[in-house]
């Protein structure tokens, strides 16, 4: 006897259920973009429950990486430091974050590849755009008080986004044979001053032109 409590016509959750879901996924999120696609809307198409999408998945986030075949999505590391401290600490926690899954062997080259198939493929890359934007950019935004909070989110991914770029893809020396306190050192003062936004220099810092003080 069919159960009542079982929608007709529904996948069962088969070991080809997720490849089925995945190719629905990736083709919609590259034909519609990022934000036009909704977790019932695959599926709908998939012919499965929604709920087993998200037993999958866990989130849009989840099944847009495991779409693009990510080891770690960038957005839900994100998501994982904004949970673990506050925001004195948040440059700091994401460089760390940022260089331990790209450096990592499994995780690291599938977004590198990622990274390259973007830059070449124009549905591609502003299918990642836009997900930056609005997984990264727009999260980050939701942390920074004050004015043009947005503006100053979009700064702040701008100097992580060329520290990869620099390290991973370019492999620019000496950046790319630096440590991970090293790189804390040198790049995470400019994400501080990218979150606080222009006009408010980092403590003890001195107007542009005039000399330091001799001790």
């Amino acid at each position: 006897m069919n159960n009542p409590g079982s929608p007709r016509g529904r996948r069962p959750g088969s070991p080809g259920t997720r490849a089925a879901i995945l190719d629905v996924a990736r083709r919609r999120f590259l034909e519609d973009g990022y934000h036009a696609v909704t977790l019932r809307s695959v599926a709908g198409e998939a012919g499965v429950d929604l709920a087993l999408i998200s037993y999958y998945f866990g989130s849009k986030k989840g099944l847009f990486g495991a779409a693009l075949a990510l080891g770690a999505n960038p957005a839900e590391v994100l998501a994982r430091v904004v949970e673990e401290g506050d925001l004195n600490t948040f440059p700091e926690r994401v460089i760390r974050q940022v260089v331990a899954i790209w450096d990592d062997p499994v995780t690291g080259p599938p977004l590198l590849t990622m990274l390259k198939s973007a830059i070449d493929d124009d549905p591609l890359g502003g299918l990642v755009k836009e997900a930056v934007e609005r997984e990264i950019v727009d999260r980050i935004g939701t942390l920074v008080p004050g004015r043009e909070a947005r503006q100053r989110a979009a700064s702040f991914t701008t100097v992580v986004v060329g520290l990869i770029a620099t390290r991973y893809l370019l492999r620019l020396e000496p950046i790319v044979s630096m440590t991970t306190d090293e790189l804390v050192r040198f790049v995470s003062p400019q994400l501080r001053q990218a979150l606080r936004g222009p006009g408010r220099p980092t403590p003890n810092a001195r107007p542009a032109g005039r000399p330091a003080r001799r001790p």
